[in-house]
């Protein structure tokens, strides 16, 4: 098959880490054609939703992990799959690239679906499973955010959009700096906060669990720096091997069908305790830890879902 890869540069990229690069990897293993291009060379032309971009092949080797070929633009609607796997923020301009996308989905299939990508982000799809998730409230009204506080007293306030453990504050139940901190998020956005009751479960782990076509493939387990209430790896979160409990496996029974239903392939949730915090459709990341800890080739997985709908 023809694979467009839709990836912020791929040049600085952590071959030993990156999500889009081990998926790559495998389509080409596979014998795809590779193409790759950033989101800013995303366009329509006159009917046409097409990329500049190059011809790629992908090596396991640092400092030397790509070749391009020959600058080039292409007619996307030419290829058989196209990646959207440029990570957040969700702002306006990822926003667009969706609509251009839906424009060519599912004659060419788009993953994950950009239509439920967008109508879906991370911290909102939540809202369809309140039975698995913390108390939350989502506001930019300050009065609102304080009463929640007022009510759980020890909270996590983070912006709805951002992503990587950006924005994250914890707030204890003696804490004073709500209000600057409101103030410092809507100097600058006029988007809301979300607010989530603190889960002292956190010490041990956030759990990233992999779902491929709505079923749960494995997890890791993700361990705060001391002194650090985040988890994510991009801000020093420590990975570690670890199972999928009954509760998980509950939560993905719940939300798996949906997941499916919606064309989203290749799914991290986030699972703290007994609590579901997160479902990341825009650009999961996890499977090459998963697959260090485990041997589960999550990114095969990835591809025999696509090859199945691509008939």
């Amino acid at each position: 098959m023809k694979i467009a890869f839709q990836m912020d540069p791929i040049g600085p990229i952590d071959i030993t880490a990156d999500s889009t690069f081990r998926i790559a990897l495998e389509a080409q293993a596979r014998g795809h054609e590779l193409f790759y291009y950033t989101p800013d060379k995303l366009a329509y032309e006159e009917g046409r939703v097409t990329a500049r971009g190059w011809p790629l092949t992908v090596q396991m080797v640092e400092g030397d992990h790509y070749t391009l070929g020959d600058e080039q633009v292409v007619d996307l609607a030419d290829y058989d799959v196209v990646w959207l796997r440029q990570d957040p923020p969700f702002d306006m301009f990822y926003i667009t690239t969706t609509h251009l996308l839906e424009r060519i989905h599912p004659e060419t299939l788009v993953v994950n679906d950009p239509f439920w990508v967008r109508n879906y982000p991370e911290k909102l799809m939540i809202l369809d499973f309140p039975e698995l998730m913390p108390p939350t409230t989502i506001a930019r009204d300050l009065t609102t955010i304080r009463a929640f506080k007022e009510r759980h007293g020890d909270v996590i306030l983070k912006p709805l959009y951002g992503n990587g453990g950006a924005g994250v504050f914890r707030l204890t139940q003696s804490d004073r700096n709500l209000t600057s901190l409101h103030e410092l998020f809507t100097g600058f956005s006029r988007e809301p906060l979300i607010v989530q009751k603190y889960l002292p479960a956190v010490a041990a782990g956030d759990k990233r669990v992999i779902l491929v076509d709505g079923e749960p493939v494995g997890a890791i387990n993700r361990v705060p720096q001391a002194g650090e209430t985040r988890s994510n790896m991009h801000v020093g979160g420590r990975p570690e091997k670890i199972g999928l409990t009954e509760r998980d496996l509950e939560i993905c029974a719940t939300i798996g069908p949906r997941l499916k239903e919606k064309g989203q392939v290749f799914v991290g949730i986030d699972v703290i305790g007994d609590y579901l915090t997160e479902i990341n459709v825009t650009s999961p990341t996890g499977i090459q830890e998963l697959e260090r800890f485990d041997g589960t080739n999550t990114a095969e997985k990835i591809w025999q879902a696509i090859e199945a709908k691509r008939g």
